[in-house]
């Protein structure tokens, strides 16, 4: 009998202890992080009491497949149309953790004497929280439907796109061996060259690919393509000098703006499951138990320093970001933990040779200490607010009542705020569309022309190609936002304002002419002035040609489409937030949803029969039941299994009401029809109200109106959950929530409504 070859044996050795203490660390209710990293060490040479690997190299090989799947799973969960929906508050808060967090690093390894890029880069692995890890205690907790998780979560989004940054940056300089300069200029250009020119080109190819040949597409097959285009990019953002792992992770954003994202993402998940335990595995096989204890100094001072850390400056970046104290202090004790990107970082400097041995192993255990400190430290925060509230000065806790109410308001954007950011924008992609058409004819089509051509035809031939190619973008550059609301405002509202517009106009027409010159001066040697000449004459033509119109039209229409594709269909489907719980959020309330499952015991009452607003003080706004939403239910309307209800109240009393659904699942609002959309108003109950001291039930709102009551504000400022009973008094602010016909019908009613 032959023998096993010695890659099967290793793989069968490090999954049968990566099995092991899988079921472990679940009876233990740990992370299945912590399981791999156990699992790596007790499949290494530096434990004795069980057979070791023997190929390391074939199994670094595998870890880094590892890498790859994990960053592509994590671009299809990322998608660049969440970044901005995040807001500000999480892109202010998780720069400002970020950069401290890295000089926090660099300070703790200069302090050791350790070298400059073994510093520079513990600041990296210290500057990013683990995505799973904290996803794993808040599912554990109970937590993922309160607001300071919403936020923690959006900040983990901007951190994973930063954490791509950083690794571009990490490795140009660790081949660079400069922290300035011209070349770190250049590689942040480069990256965002690729970056624009990857996403505009996926989202306007990949769709139609896929829209095309769904028909011949089985799961198979689609498991088979998505792994084809991971991989296409992994070996393309390899040759322009990216690493592997940041071509996943562009691929799979790209995918996750298809409709196809959630197929792709279960058809992937059991291989990245498999591949990123290996590379866990691989992980925990580079701990040292000698190396531990001789840098256990330096570990337990790395721990202290991302507690300490991210407690103060996670807080504090939040509290720039405009939050609440509280909010804030929640969010920094959320995020002190290390995970996936230390461990890639790590491994990036190992595979460049730029970092210490003893480095990996020290992260590797840092990493573990606060993965099991993680939920002592979220449970610690809200006595840890509490003593803070206490001590704290009362004119600070004013200071910083108005700075975080004031940073919430919301200011209306200037027309020329808003003209000249849709002008850079457009400048921006299409000057990058328009550059990587000229490098890629003359590296591929310009040597074609030679071949067949004269040396003069085929230059010519060249320029007439090129031209051709980039002339609807340059027609956009000149044009797009001539014809806009903001401009034609703009020049109506002021006659001083017709200058800088006209300005606007001619710098993208330079611009344009500058890159047809610079087309026919690089294949000609003619004068400049003649070149600007036939250039102006070209830009002409293309500005006022109807064809170029039309194609340019037709591009950014089906860019469009493609890059709405996915929310088209969510909406369809009914996966779309409604747009009023952004303004419950700002008032303490929040809307959740839960789904009935087959065996719910509630199946089949009515909300009369459950009478939830009095068990658990929460409102039933909607009922959303396959593609049917039944708004601002009646008391008799039955639940049924599959239905998704959505229910609005505060942080403690979803946290009660969540207890009692053994699911929570995604729903939304019905798009189809716009007068089902739900809004949130408010009126104040004066003298000349119908409602003055009336009783909720006997005001009618809920029965006559077809509105929901969820809050009332009373003279001392502070918002109350309403009882059915409660008598609304003079001067008191009603919170209500209903279908737009209903709210208007409201308004006729001569109650004042803001």
């Amino acid at each position: 009998m032959s023998e096993l070859a010695p890659l099967i044996s290793d793989l069968a050795l490090i999954l049968i202890c990566a099995g092991v203490m899988t079921l472990v660390f679940k009876r233990l209710k740990q992370p299945l992080v912590l399981g791999y990293i156990v699992a790596g060490f007790l499949a290494s040479p530096h434990f004795s009491l069980t057979p070791s690997v023997i190929d390391t190299a074939s199994i670094h090989t595998w870890s880094e497949i590892g890498v790859i799947f994990l960053l592509f799973a994590l671009g299809l969960e990322f998608s660049f149309k969440k970044l901005v929906k995040v807001g500000g508050t999480a892109v202010i808060a998780a720069c400002s953790i970020i950069f401290s967090m890295i000089m926090i690093g660099m300070t703790v390894g200069w302090t050791f004497g350790w070298k400059s890029m073994d510093c520079l880069y513990l600041g990296g692995m210290l500057a990013m929280s683990s995505t799973t890890i904290i996803y794993k205690a808040f599912d554990d907790m109970g937590l993922r439907q309160q607001r300071f998780a919403g936020l923690v979560l959006s900040i983990l989004i901007v951190e994973d796109i930063l954490a791509i940054v950083l690794m571009v940056l990490l490795s140009t300089v660790a081949v660079s061996q400069n922290f300035e300069g011209g070349e770190m200029v250049y590689s942040i250009g480069k990256l965002v060259f690729f970056l624009i020119l990857w996403f505009v080109v996926g989202i306007y190819l990949i769709p139609i690919f896929l829209k095309r040949s769904k028909k011949w597409v089985s799961n198979e097959t689609m498991l088979i393509l998505s792994l084809a285009m991971c991989f296409g990019m992994v070996v393309l953002a390899a040759k322009v000098g990216f690493s592997p792992a940041f071509g996943a992770f562009i691929m799979g954003s790209i995918l996750a703006e298809t409709i196809e994202a959630e197929a792709i993402e279960k058809l992937v998940a059991p291989v990245k499951d498999l591949f990123g335990a290996i590379f866990f595995v691989s992980v925990g096989m580079m701990v040292d138990p000698a190396m531990i204890v001789e840098y256990i100094g330096p570990i337990i001072t790395i721990t202290l320093a991302i507690l300490f850390g991210q407690v103060v400056f996670g807080t504090c970046g939040v509290i720039l970001a405009g939050q609440p104290l509280n909010v804030a202090m929640r969010c920094g004790f959320s995020l002190t933990q290390i995970g996936e990107f230390a461990f890639i970082i790590a491994g990036l400097g190992v595979s460049l040779n730029v970092t210490s041995d003893f480095l990996y192993p020290i992260v590797v255990a840092v990493s573990v200490i606060t993965t099991f400190l993680t939920p002592y430290m979220i449970r610690l925060a809200v006595p840890a607010y509490g003593w803070v509230e206490k001590k704290m000065p009362d004119k600070w806790k004013r200071m910083l009542d108005r700075y975080s109410s004031g940073s919430q308001t919301v200011n209306n954007e200037n027309n020329w705020k808003k003209l000249l950011l849709d002008i850079a924008r457009i400048v921006a992609i299409y000057m990058v569309l328009c550059i990587a058409v000229i490098l890629l004819s003359f590296q591929f089509v310009i040597p074609l022309f030679r071949m067949v051509l004269p040396e003069f035809w085929a230059k010519l031939a060249d320029v007439v190609f090129m031209v051709i190619c980039v002339s609807p973008f340059l027609r956009a550059i000149v044009m797009k936002k001539n014809h806009s609301v903001e401009f034609q405002a703009l020049w109506h509202d002021n006659r001083f304002n017709r200058a800088p517009l006209l300005a606007t106009i001619l710098l993208r027409m330079i611009l344009a002419v500058g890159v047809v010159v610079f087309i026919i001066k690089s294949l000609f040697e003619i004068s400049t002035f003649l070149a600007i000449g036939v250039a102006v004459v070209l830009v002409v033509l293309m500005v006022i040609s109807r064809r170029l119109k039309k194609q340019s039209i037709i591009l950014e229409r089906t860019f469009k489409q493609n890059l709405n594709i996915r929310e088209t269909h969510d909406e369809f489907k009914g996966k779309k937030r409604p747009k009023y719980e952004g303004h419950l959020l700002s008032r303490d309330l929040h809307l959740s949803d839960f789904e009935i499952p087959a065996d719910s015991l509630w199946a089949g009452y009515t909300l009369r029969d459950l009478n939830l607003g009095n068990k658990y003080g929460v409102h039933v706004a909607s009922i959303i039941r396959g593609l049917h939403r039944i708004n601002i239910p009646g008391a008799n309307v039955r639940l049924f299994p599959g239905d998704t209800i959505q229910v609005i109240g505060t942080d403690e009393q979803l946290s009660a009401f969540s207890k009692q659904v053994e699911r929570v699942s995604m729903a939304a609002e019905e798009d189809e029809v716009e007068k089902r959309e739900m809004h949130l108003k408010q009126f104040v109950v004066d003298e000349k109200s119908p409602f003055l001291n009336m009783t909720i039930k006997d005001s009618g709102i809920r029965n006559d109106y077809r509105c929901l009551v969820v809050g009332v504000e009373k003279g001392n400022g502070h918002l109350i959950s309403p009882e059915a009973d409660m008598v609304l008094e003079k001067r008191d602010v009603v919170w209500v929530v209903g279908e737009k016909e209903n709210i208007y019908k409201l308004v006729n009613s001569e109650v004042y409504v803001q």
